[in-house]
């Protein structure tokens, strides 16, 4: 008895001629390789259905497309290569293609002061377009760090310098007694607040990249903030954080200018938009601040990425 071939129902008409901007699949488990190591990820993928008179595409073709994340090392080439192969799968219905891959980057991070030494986790996505105009990729990476109030920093300062006032005054110092008073809990009765914070950086890759630069930018932002977290700690790692704030009091607004100020120093960018959040530990709401630039040969290619 002969095999009747299997009904395709994407190929009838639609209910509605209707071209549609993006149709494909989101939350696609998969591993990547990310900086020689293989990686958790989760994809979506999906092109234009611009043939109004198609009913759908073939999602199955953009699964089988995404084996090549498997095996190959996350650069601009590889992410080219899976959308142009996007393209080639849906011929006569889609002219443009997206990716987006969510993951985390490990990376070890040595302690200030100790040997010891930890992974951290930064979250990452990477965005890709491929239409007429090309290929257009960006870099999301969020980072965390520590940030001290300037301003709760000089009233704590101030308050110690009236208790210092009030305690020597009139007596003859001497270096024993004020070492003393320096270490006790009358002497420094006031600390300023700190809070986490973290930092998220939304980058364009410029045309000619050749790399996905999440390990620079990560360790960029951290020089430019003073105060990553830590992972593994001893005591003098403790004291050395606590040293680092001190020297590094930030508000928000400060700390968008040093992000700003660093990858404005980033090579191969065409335009960038970061967002810092420091989650206040006086207030019951969180301080924020935002900044972004663009080439102005690279304007015309979108303007520039906004968080999300």
């Amino acid at each position: 008895m002969p095999v009747s071939p299997l009904p395709d129902i994407a190929t009838q008409s639609p209910p509605l001629d209707l071209p549609l901007d993006w149709v494909g699949m989101d939350g696609i488990a998969l591993p990547i390789r990310l900086h020689g190591r293989s990686i958790a990820a989760r994809v979506g993928a999906g092109v234009s259905l611009d043939a109004a008179e198609a009913r759908g595409i073939h999602m199955s073709r953009l699964y089988l497309a995404l084996h090549r994340l498997e095996t190959e090392e996350l650069t601009p080439a590889l992410l080219r290569g899976v959308l142009e192969e996007f393209l080639a799968s849906q011929r006569g219905l889609s002219r443009r293609a997206s990716l987006e891959l969510r993951g985390e980057a490990l990376l070890q991070r040595p302690a200030l002061v100790s040997p010891l030494s930890g992974w951290k986790a930064y979250p990452f996505v990477v965005h890709g377009q491929l239409d007429a105009e090309g290929l257009r990729l960006e870099l999301e990476v969020e980072i965390g760090y520590s940030s001290t109030c300037p301003c709760s920093a000089a009233l704590a300062r101030q308050l110690i310098q009236q208790r210092f006032s009030e305690d020597f005054a009139g007596n003859p110092l001497e270096s024993e007694d004020v070492l003393a008073w320096l270490g006790s809990t009358r002497g420094i009765l006031a600390t300023p607040h700190s809070q986490r914070s973290s930092a998220r950086l939304r980058v364009r890759l410029a045309a000619d990249s050749d790399q996905l630069p999440l390990a620079e930018l990560i360790e960029r932002a951290e020089a430019a903030l003073g105060t990553a977290l830590q992972t593994a700690v001893k005591r003098a790692d403790e004291q050395a954080f606590a040293l680092a704030n001190g020297q590094n009091l930030m508000f928000c607004e400060d700390a968008a200018r040093r992000l700003h100020v660093a990858l404005m120093d980033q090579p191969g960018l065409d335009a960038f938009h970061l967002r810092v959040v420091h989650a206040e530990s006086l207030h019951a709401h969180d301080a924020v601040a935002q900044s972004g630039w663009q080439r102005e040969s690279a304007a015309a290619r979108g303007g520039p990425p906004t968080a999300r």
